[in-house]
């Protein structure tokens, strides 16, 4: 899924996909050293997780993001 999130942001370039680390490109939301990644990254960001819904943040909820 990262791939072909990653290929939409670029327009169908796999140049990024092929020059930038998955941990880049969509780090998870679940470590400290993630979020801070994800907070940096241009937008729209992609965010990778394994966090059971119930555990996202509420913020989350009534955010524009796309699941």
């Amino acid at each position: 899924m990262l791939e072909i999130l990653s290929l939409i942001r670029q327009d169908g370039d796999p140049q990024w996909c092929r020059s930038v680390p998955n941990w880049e490109r969509g780090p998870w939301l679940e470590t400290l050293l993630g979020l801070r990644r994800a907070r940096s990254n241009a937008r729209p960001r992609i965010i990778s997780s394994h966090l059971p819904l119930q555990l996202f943040p509420r913020a989350f909820f009534t955010s524009r993001a796309k699941v």
